[in-house]
């Protein structure tokens, strides 16, 4: 049964949800179900409420400086291409990291075999990025930084506040993916000095999948790599200059970002701070009980070090592949494993060669004895 399932792999997609999630998707579907912008009647112009509300709760998430300049799309892979495809042009040089996800590896990759170059920073597991890298890296033709915040494979925390800074002393632009930290911790694009804001709908901010989005820096603007509707300056064959429409082609997913709208306001009103301490106090459970089972790799920052709530482990009996198939059929833990989208960060750590980690993501809706479970479920596998 899906109530007896001890659910472990939220840096894939959270589960559960703040039931307001699922009842604003149910609502928009039955009564919100207009194409926003798109007509006059009611159903149109509610959807139109819908999108806007979004906007809103996004700006005020992320202290943006107006609505606009939110734009949504599908997921975070989708943010990362528009600003990647949209702002480099031939000769730029892109700094990026060795724990990046595929959504930033892969368009960096390919714009590379065209009009860029790109380097990689080695990063630290218990650093991040470390500024003096930087430092060394950055060219006169250095247009962009882009890191992650907290990495998907093994928790390391970006100093987003000091590499921001680093930029803005340099004139360079800093792209931020935010898939693993929006909603569990405190992001200020304004104070931290980001340019792009990449955000995924349907991991800590609780929204359903198909859900995501972009903060762009007022002033800045990126070519467009979709075009086609919009609902607005429908009689022009251009597409609209002006944010967010700039931008957002096609019908959007209303019902999904009522839901992120929900889970956004569940965030705003338990207090992000609450959010995290619950979160940090489990993981230090999970990774405190993982120290005492023998045969396990814990590969995570030390103690000592910020980290997200995820944990990577190998165990020295099986595979993670085998491990995540035994957990889930004889102890009904979900977990993920494999190389989860990020074969760099496997190669810096050396773990790619192994099949990958075993990968363990509570989040606020777990609970001391989910932990616990898995501690007992992994000392048996041991």
């Amino acid at each position: 049964m899906v109530n007896e399932l001890i659910y472990l792999d939220n840096a894939a997609t959270s589960w559960r949800k703040p039931e307001t999630v699922y009842h604003a998707v149910d609502k928009a579907l039955r009564e919100q179900c207009g194409n926003p912008g798109r007509a006059g009647h009611r159903f149109a112009v509610s959807a139109g409420r819908v999108l806007d509300d979004a906007r809103l709760f996004c700006t005020r998430l992320f202290n943006a400086e107006k609505p606009e300049q939110i734009v949504f799309t599908a997921n975070a892979t989708i943010a990362v291409n528009l600003v990647l495809k949209g702002i480099l042009n031939s000769g730029d040089h892109v700094i990026t990291s060795s724990l990046e996800h595929n959504a930033v590896v892969r368009p960096l990759h390919r714009l590379e075999q065209r009009i860029i170059s790109v380097s990689k920073i080695p990063a630290d597991i218990d650093y991040g990025i470390r500024t003096d890298l930087l430092e060394q890296t950055v060219t006169a033709k250095t247009k962009l930084i882009i890191c992650n915040h907290i990495s998907n494979v093994f928790g390391t925390v970006n100093d987003i506040n000091r590499i921001g800074q680093f930029c803005r002393e340099r004139g360079i632009l800093f792209a931020v993916d935010a898939a693993q930290s929006a909603g569990c911790r405190n992001i200020d694009v304004q104070a931290m000095g980001i340019d792009f804001l990449i955000f995924s709908g349907h991991k800590s901010l609780f929204g359903p999948q198909g859900t995501g989005g972009l903060y762009l820096r007022p002033g800045l603007q990126l070519e467009t790599i979709i075009e086609g509707g919009t609902g607005s300056r429908s009689e022009l064959l251009e597409q609209p200059e002006s944010l967010p429409d700039h931008l957002e082609s096609g019908t959007p997913n209303t019902p999904g970002l009522a839901g992120l709208t929900a889970g956004i306001r569940f965030i705003l009103e338990t207090g992000i701070d609450v959010i995290a301490a619950k979160e940090t106090q489990l993981v230090n459970r999970l990774l405190t009980g993982l120290a005492e089972i023998p045969g396990i790799r814990i590969i995570a920052p030390k103690p000592k070090f910020e980290r997200g709530c995820i944990v990577s482990v190998q165990l020295k009996k099986f595979s993670p592949e085998q491990a995540a198939s035994i957990l889930d059929s004889s102890f009904g833990i979900a977990v993920r494993s494999g190389f989860h989208c990020a074969a760099d960060a496997h190669r810096s750590m050396n773990t790619l060669e192994n099949g990958g980690t075993l990968r363990i993501s509570p989040n606020y809706f777990n609970e001391n004895q989910h932990i616990d479970a898995c501690l007992d479920a992994l000392q048996k596998l041991s």
